[in-house]
């Protein structure tokens, strides 16, 4: 039988029944069904101790499954070389875990030197790396760790889980390390690679604002290890499976749709006699309204212009925003 995602695809990794317990009896996991979709990003978030990061390390074998069957493209894991297995598999943990004693690019190299490339190859696939995670390799590449701000090296630790161009990454809080402006900023731009380079992700967080920016799916863990809901952050915020889910999600959910919902053509109004450029602010049409919002209190203008490449379609109001997550509520029930 063929693995399929939530959308009805072939599922990139499926757990099947996976749980953990530990030998004093210790109930980490229990019995997980989970699929995630090839290119998917999933987020696992909860609170402490309900066993997202133990789910995300029995994905690479760091912590060894009680039960259950894990797949990934299709193949069980459950049985390989843990080790080979892990090198085949992107990981990405809040502390980056950089060699402090080796330059930043003789870390990015690291990976591809481990399979036997030669050094020039992987010298080639390291500085094209630092250029895709934003560091230009003329002004890091000779730079320690200790060297760079904490945002530089978790860009650092994810070139180096790129580096042996793996279909899967594992990340363990990636952006928890860092100050809020610069988490903002790594997790938009993380989330735009991930798209460009079509990686399948698990990314383990506390952080339900960041499960819903990021994630395409969100799996919620309750004390205890169990998997609680598998949704959308558009169905998340709208339908709490259970008590724990809307309380964990908070009555601040409302707002939340912010950034899960898409500024549409119906939100905007006509504006006549005006160019684009006029309003200083201006958004893609199909941005999320927290991004619409963002731009427009950057404003001096009370409205932001709304776009399709050069096409000017009109501009989004404050009243329009609202109107607009009004009707998102409405349709969500």
């Amino acid at each position: 039988m063929d693995a399929t995602g939530p959308a009805g695809g072939t599922a990139m990794i499926r757990l099947s029944g996976v749980g953990k317990t530990y030998d004093d009896g210790t109930v980490a996991v229990q019995a997980v069904d989970l699929d995630v979709a090839p290119g998917e990003l999933l987020c696992l978030v909860g609170p402490s101790g309900c066993g997202k990061s133990t789910t995300l390390k029995m994905i690479n074998r760091l912590i060894e499954p009680s039960t259950g069957r894990i797949e990934i493209d299709g193949r069980d894991v459950t049985g390989e070389d843990p080790v080979r297995l892990r090198r085949g598999i992107g990981y990405v943990i809040q502390q980056v875990g950089l060699f402090p004693h080796q330059k930043i690019l003789t870390n990015v190299m690291t990976v591809p030197l481990l399979y036997g490339e030669s050094r020039a190859t992987a010298r080639a696939r390291a500085t094209e790396l630092m250029e895709l995670v934003g560091l230009d390799p003329a002004t890091y590449a000779d730079r320690y760790p200790h060297q760079l701000s904490g945002g530089q090296r978790q860009r650092v630790g994810v070139a180096r889980a790129l580096a042996a161009d793996p279909p899967v990454l594992l990340m363990d809080e990636p952006f928890g390390a860092v100050d809020p402006v610069v988490r903002v900023r790594l997790q938009d731009e993380f989330k735009r690679l991930q798209r460009d380079l079509g990686k399948t992700v698990v990314l383990v967080t506390h952080d339900i604002d960041e499960a819903v920016r990021m994630g395409d799916r969100v799996a919620v863990f309750a004390t205890g290890g169990r998997l609680a809901q598998h949704a959308t952050p558009a169905e998340l915020l709208a339908r709490p499976a259970d008590d724990f889910v809307a309380d964990f999600v908070g009555s601040e959910r409302g707002l939340r749709r912010l950034s899960v919902t898409p500024v549409e053509t119906e939100h905007l109004e006509p504006l006549d006699d005006v160019r684009l450029g006029d309003l200083g602010a201006a958004v893609e049409i199909g941005c999320t309204l927290e991004e619409a919002l963002a731009a427009m209190l950057r404003s001096d203008n009370a409205m932001v212009a709304v776009k399709r490449g050069a096409i000017f379609l009109g501009v989004l109001t404050p009243a329009g925003v609202h109107r607009a997550l009004r009707a998102s509520l409405a349709a969500a029930g």
